[in-house]
């Protein structure tokens, strides 16, 4: 079988590490596993291997976005994770958004705005500013003027031509684990400064990782079944993390995550861990339900 990692996307240096992870638990498990480090020559490589199996751990474009799983399934090569339809919608924000808001799936205030553009949101400050198609935090902002505003969103557009802005809410940042439908636990996300950005996500020691989170379980049940009507909702397969916000009475969906980090040390990971799955478990059940998502 074959590990694809690295890749072209600005989270390139993140799947290196989760691609040698996984190739590390895989071959622990018996499994005789080629790495591949994809570029523009991943057809012609692919075709060399003829892997019967592909375990997808690249992050963001061009391998967290369809552009992958396309190609997999026209070769008809297995593959971990979410199918074309499933990681198209989970990469685009804006359209994870609107099957959120068409579903009844709680998820903050927001809108769409331009870099021209100089209307502020209907709703009240403090303001989260993101770009539609990227991921682990890049461009994201967290703004409460206008001004700040307005810089926030230029700071976007370089990731994106479709830039979110939505209400800051809730006190507490939870991500939930979820495996072929099922979700595993949650676990709340508390940077010790600022918010949970790229820095905060990659550096040791910046963020502490809480299982139990400090919610009630009322909240954590709520958050496991909110997280898999997600999963449902948008199509996924696989394993899946849905990151949220929460208060003392609600949570309110932020994304889904269908290549979350996977090294021993990631959020999921941690989470199918205290749910009793170790990590090299974790990666072979994966790659037990690695499937082709075609329909003929």
């Amino acid at each position: 079988m074959a590990v694809l990692y690295g890749g072209l996307s600005p989270e390139r240096e993140i799947s290196l590490k989760s691609g040698l992870a996984v190739a590390g638990a895989l071959r622990r498990r018996g499994f005789d596993v080629i790495e591949i480090d994809v570029d523009r020559n991943l057809p012609a490589a692919l075709m060399d291997v003829q892997p019967d199996c592909v375990f997808v751990a690249l992050h963001g474009p061009m391998g967290e976005d369809g552009t992958v799983q396309g190609l997999l399934e026209v070769l008809g090569i297995p593959y971990t994770g979410s199918g074309v339809l499933g990681s198209a919608l989970a990469m685009d924000k804006l359209r994870s958004k609107l099957i959120f808001s068409a579903t009844g799936i709680p998820t903050p205030e927001w809108t769409v705005v331009h870099p021209e553009e100089n209307a502020l949101p209907s709703f009240s400050s403090p303001w989260v500013v993101k770009p539609s198609g990227s991921g682990s935090s890049i461009g994201v902002s967290i703004v409460s003027t206008a001004e700040e505003l307005k810089k926030a969103v230029r700071r976007a557009a370089a990731f994106s031509h479709e830039i979110i802005v939505e209400k800051y809410c809730g006190t507490k940042e939870l991500t939930v684990a979820v495996l072929e439908g099922e979700a595993l636990g949650v676990l709340e996300i508390h940077p010790k400064k600022g918010f949970y950005n790229f820095d905060a996500k990659y550096t040791a020691g910046a963020t502490e990782y809480l299982i139990p989170p400090r919610v009630s379980q009322k909240i954590q049940r709520m958050a496991m079944k909110v997280a898999e009507q997600v999963f449902n909702a948008l199509a996924l397969a696989g394993a899946a993390r849905i990151d949220m916000r929460a208060d003392d009475s609600n949570v309110y969906v932020l994304e889904a995550n269908t290549i979350p980090g996977m090294t021993e040390t990631s959020l999921l990971p941690k989470i199918a861990a205290h749910a009793g799955m170790d990590f090299d478990t974790l990666c072979e059940v994966m790659v037990r339900k690695a499937r082709t998502h075609v329909r003929v």
